[in-house]
C-alpha cells in the first residue's frame, strides 16, 4: 500500500498571501462539495489573481488531476468505483474553481453551510447572466408586432421560457436511482438520448455561441463606426442630423431607414466637394470597411490559450445595462410619450395594435430569455436549495420586467409625428446621431464590453468544439486559427452584407431554443413520466404543444 502521509500531502502549493480575495460578485462555493469540483488542477495562466509570482500547481498535483479525468472516462457518472478517494483531493483551501469562462477563483473554506451564495446574489448572476444584445432590439420586435401585442408577447414568452427552465432544474431529480448531484444539464440530455443528445446539445449550443459573436461583430462595427463619425464631426464641426430625417429639437431623433429599405449603412456624403469628407467616407464606412478593421483588433486575442484576463470585466455588462437604463429614462422623460391605438389599420405614424409579424419578437425573446444551458451551474450554489425554483421566478420576472421597461418606453417616446414608429430601429441606438453624447456614451461602453466578452465567447466555442472532436482544448495554434478564421469570417461576412441583428438574433435564437428550451426539456419530463407509469393525456398533450411551438417558432421566421 502506498505510503499514506506521501499521498494525502497537499497536491497544491501553498499561497504566500493568505488574504482572501473572493470571486466576482463575492461569489462563494461549498467547500464540503470538492467532487463536483474537478478537475481541480487548473493551470497557471488561468488563475485570476495578478500578483501571484509563484507556480501555485505542482507537477504531483497536475499527474494527480490527468489521473482522475482519465478514470471518470471509464465508467458511468453515477459509479462510485473509480472515483479518487479523499486522500488525494488538496484541501479546501487550496482548491481552485474553474468557471465555464476560463477563469479560476479560490475555493474559499466556510463552515455552517455560509460557504454557498444568498438568493440575491443568486438572482442578480441570473439577471446578470440574460441581459445581453438581444436588449437592444426589443423595442424593434414591440414595434413589429404591435404595441399592445408585444408587450403581451413578452409577458407570454417569458412564462413559457421560465417553465421549460424550471423544468430543466427538477430534470436532475427524475433520476432518482442515479447520484446526479454533479451533472449539468448536457449529461442528463446525454442520458436520455445518448451520443444523439450530446451532439445535438452541441450543435445547438455552438448556434448560440456563434450567432452571438456574429451579433457582437456587427454592434462592434457599428459602434466603432459611430464613434469615428462622432469624433470627426466633433473636430470639424458637421451635423449630421442634416442629412437624414429627424426632428428639429434638442434632443434630436433621426430616422436612417426613411429612405432606403434596407437601411442603407453607409455614411452620408456630408459636402459633395470636400476632398476631406470625401476621403473619410471612402475609409470610414460601416459596412465595407469598418469590420475589417476590427479583424486585426480581435483576431489576435482570440488565440489566446486563456481569456482569463477579459473575463475580469464582466462587471462591464452590468454597468452597460443599468446605464441603457438610465439613457432610455432620460430620453422618454425629455421626448415625452407619443401614441395612438389603432388596432389593425396603420396610419402615417403609427403602427396597429397587432401585426402578424409577431413570430419576429418571439424569435428574439427565445434568445433573450435564454439561459437553460446552464442553469444548473448558476443554481447549485445557491445557500438554500429548496429557494431555487422561487429565485429562478424573481429572477425571470426583473429580466422581463427590465425588457418591458426599455421596450415600452422607447417605443412610446419615440416622436410620433414627425416621425414613423416604423423608423424604429433594430438597434435603437441607431435612432440617435452619432452627434448624440449620451449614446455616443453607450456606444463607447458597449464597444469595450463587446470587445472584452467576444474573446469569451470564443474560448467557449473552441472548448466546445475542439474538446469534443480533438479532446483538447488547444490542440495547436493552426486548429485554433482556423476555427477562429471561421468564425471571424462569419462575423464580417454578416456585418458586410446582413447587418441586422434583429434578424440574426431572431434565427438563432429560434434554432437553439429549438432543443434547449422547447424540445429537451419537455420531452426528458414526457420520457421521465411514462416510465414511472406517471403521465397522463393532459400532460402529454400540453408538453407536446410546447414542443410544437417551439418547432413553429423557427420555421415561422424564414417567412418574415
Amino acid at each position: 500500500m502506498a505510503n499514506t502521509d506521501s499521498d494525502s500531502r497537499h497536491l497544491l502549493i501553498p499561497e504566500i498571501d493568505q488574504e482572501v480575495h473572493p470571486g466576482p460578485m463575492n461569489i462563494q462555493f461549498d467547500s464540503s462539495d470538492l467532487r463536483s469540483k474537478r478537475p481541480f488542477c487548473i493551470e497557471p495562466t488561468n488563475i485570476v489573481r495578478v500578483n501571484d509570482v509563484v507556480q501555485r500547481v505542482s507537477d504531483h498535483a497536475s499527474a494527480m488531476n490527468k489521473r482522475i479525468h482519465y478514470y471518470s472516462r471509464l465508467s458511468a457518472p453515477a459509479d462510485k468505483a473509480l472515483v479518487a478517494p479523499d486522500h488525494v483531493v488538496p484541501a479546501p483551501g487550496e482548491c481552485y474553481v474553474y468557471s465555464p469562462l476560463g477563469s479560476a477563483y479560490k475555493l474559499q473554506s466556510y463552515s455552517d453551510g455560509h460557504g454557498k451564495n444568498t438568493s440575491l446574489v443568486t438572482i442578480f448572476m441570473i439577471w446578470n447572466t440574460m441581459m445581453g444584445t438581444s436588449i437592444l432590439s426589443i423595442p424593434w420586435g414591440i414595434k413589429q408586432a404591435g404595441f399592445t401585442t408585444g408587450m403581451c408577447v413578452i409577458v407570454l414568452m417569458g412564462l413559457l421560457t421560465l417553465y421549460c427552465c424550471y423544468r430543466v432544474v427538477k430534470s436532475r431529480a427524475m433520476l432518482a436511482s442515479l447520484d446526479t448531484t454533479t451533472w449539468e444539464y448536457p449529461e442528463v440530455c446525454r442520458h436520455y438520448f445518448g451520443s444523439f443528445g450530446q451532439w445535438s446539445s452541441l450543435l445547438f449550443s455552438l448556434v448560440s455561441l456563434i450567432g452571438a459573436m456574429i451579433v457582437y461583430w456587427v454592434l462592434m462595427s457599428n459602434f466603432l463606426f459611430n464613434t469615428g463619425l462622432f469624433i470627426f464631426n466633433f473636430i470639424h464641426h458637421i451635423n449630421d442630423t442634416d442629412t437624414v430625417l429627424s426632428t428639429n429639437d434638442s434632443n434630436p431623433v433621426i430616422c436612417p431607414s426613411a429612405e432606403s429599405d434596407p437601411p442603407d449603412n453607409s455614411s452620408a456624403v456630408f459636402y459633395a466637394n470636400d476632398t476631406g469628407l470625401q476621403h473619410f467616407e471612402q475609409w470610414w464606412d460601416k459596412s465595407r470597411t469598418v469590420p475589417f478593421y476590427l479583424i486585426a483588433l480581435l483576431l489576435p486575442l482570440l488565440n489566446f490559450k486563456s481569456p482569463s484576463f477579459f473575463a475580469k470585466f464582466n462587471i462591464l455588462g452590468t454597468v452597460s445595462v443599468l446605464y441603457l437604463i438610465f439613457l432610455v429614462t432620460l430620453k422618454a422623460v425629455r421626448l415625452g410619450f407619443h401614441l395612438e391605438f389603432h388596432w389593425f389599420t396603420s396610419t402615417e405614424f403609427f403602427v396597429p395594435e397587432i401585426r402578424f409579424q409577431f413570430p419576429q419578437l418571439t424569435g428574439v425573446l427565445t434568445l433573450a430569455f435564454f439561459i437553460h444551458n446552464c442553469i444548473i451551474t448558476l443554481l447549485k450554489n445557491n445557500k438554500d436549495q429548496e429557494n431555487n425554483v422561487r429565485d429562478l421566478s424573481i429572477a425571470y420576472m426583473l429580466v422581463t420586467l427590465t425588457y418591458l421597461y426599455i421596450g415600452v418606453l422607447v417605443f412610446a417616446s419615440f416622436p410620433s409625428p414627425p416621425l414613423s414608429k416604423d423608423c424604429i430601429e433594430q438597434n435603437f441606438l441607431d435612432n440617435f446621431p452619432s452627434s448624440d453624447i449620451l449614446s455616443f456614451i453607450a456606444r463607447i461602453f458597449l464597444l469595450f464590453q463587446m470587445m472584452t466578452v467576444y474573446p469569451l465567447l470564443g474560448y467557449l466555442a473552441r472548448v466546445q468544439l475542439l474538446g469534443q472532436v480533438f479532446g483538447e482544448v488547444y490542440p495547436s495554434i493552426f486548429h485554433v486559427l482556423i476555427l477562429n478564421l471561421l468564425i471571424v469570417g462569419a462575423g464580417v461576412t454578416m456585418a458586410c452584407f446582413y447587418p441586422n441583428i434583429g434578424g440574426i438574433i431572431r434565427y438563432s435564437g429560434a434554432a437553439c431554443g429549438l432543443a434547449f428550451v422547447f424540445i429537451y426539456p419537455s420531452l426528458i419530463y414526457i420520457i421521465s413520466l411514462h416510465q414511472e407509469d406517471r403521465l397522463t393525456w393532459p400532460t402529454l398533450i400540453f408538453h407536446v404543444l410546447i414542443m410544437l411551438l417551439g418547432l413553429a417558432n423557427l420555421v415561422v421566421q424564414f417567412f418574415m
